[in-house]
């Protein structure tokens, strides 16, 4: 009896020793996530993700003025000697040039298979997720009983002339998306045009998708292009606006996904595997739209909005002509 007490003892000690080297193990992974998508937002992501895998997440996040671009630079510039494991963006096309950079090694998730082709990148090296649209801002109390502006080309549109607009700079974020997409289906030169002529119709150009939004529900603008997260919020604060798809009787408004790619050559190789996991889940998916940022699933079939059709790879490819153009051609 007393050996079997003894034996008993020992077996529980090895199982208390086995078990506190997996709780310290898991206490040790960390995972290094650079984004561009708002902190309050990525937080909320970053929290649950620890919580549910016991992974440390150590953000690195960016201002709203630079946003994805200065994430973008800095992972260039660490590109021989990496401090991130993952990036998560808001947009695509930074990711783009990313993928071109050899900043990103290739991962296919399992929890891909039912995004669609075009938005995720056929060697691995990026996948998409959950979708914002472009959209116009309108608020209520000028406009009045006027037509609502709905088209990207009410900007310019000489019947809003005596309106305040605004739009983003074309040189960050989702409007450099817009801007690469215009490139595509119109013409550099017509793309560049586009914003010359709607910053020549009392349009401003101002430092970011929630500057506008800021700027329509105050009053002092009339309207502007935005996106979903953005324009929503205001909603949601009570502020006296519409939210309107652009150009849903024509060629569709831009949606623009979340991107992820695992970075080349990092550390926490397989904690980085995890998280891209997990950001690509559908009932992550479900959260952000839950939580007002995206109001697209990619994992949905059923579509009740107009896409604008592009093919993001082609609408980046070749185009430094078009951002020193655009840089030439506005006043700021």
């Amino acid at each position: 009896m007393k050996n079997f007490l003894i034996y008993i003892f020992v077996v529980l000690l090895f199982l208390s020793a086995c078990s506190g080297d997996v709780i310290k193990e898991s206490q040790n992974k960390e995972v290094v996530v650079y984004t561009s998508v708002d902190q309050h937002i990525a937080e909320e992501i970053l929290n649950d993700f620890e919580n549910e895998t016991g992974i440390k997440v150590l953000p690195v996040y960016d201002i709203e003025a630079s946003k994805t671009t200065g994430l973008a630079n800095r992972l260039i510039s660490e590109k021989d000697n990496p401090q991130g494991d993952v990036f998560w963006s808001s947009e695509i096309i930074m990711t783009l040039k990313l993928k071109e950079e050899g900043v990103f090694q290739p991962y296919k998730s399992e929890e891909a298979r039912n995004i669609p082709k075009s938005y995720k990148d056929n060697e691995g090296y990026w996948t998409g997720f959950g979708g914002r649209a472009r959209v116009m801002i309108v608020n209520k109390n000028i406009l009045g009983n006027e037509k609502y502006p709905n088209s990207v080309y009410d900007l310019t549109n000489e019947e809003y002339k005596d309106y305040k607009k605004a739009v983003a700079y074309p040189m960050f974020g989702t409007t450099l998306t817009h801007l690469y997409v215009m490139s595509q289906n119109w013409s550099i030169d017509e793309a560049v045009q586009y914003f010359v002529d709607a910053q020549e119709n009392n349009t401003l150009i101002v430092d970011g998708n929630s500057v506008v939004r800021d700027l329509v529900a105050s009053g002092e603008v009339a309207f502007g292009i935005t996106d979903t997260d953005d324009a929503f919020a205001a909603v949601k604060d009570g502020k006296p606006v519409e939210v309107i798809y652009l150009d849903q009787d024509g060629i569709g408004t831009l949606v623009i996904p979340n991107t992820v790619g695992l970075i080349n050559q990092c550390t926490n190789t397989e904690e980085g595997k995890i998280f891209i996991d997990y950001i690509l889940k559908k009932e992550t998916e479900d959260k952000l739209i839950k939580m007002g940022f995206i109001d697209i699933s990619l994992n949905n079939d059923k579509k009740d909005l107009e896409f604008l059709e592009c093919d993001f790879q082609m609408a980046y490819e070749n185009n430094d002509e078009l951002l020193e153009e655009i840089q030439n051609a506005l006043v700021r």
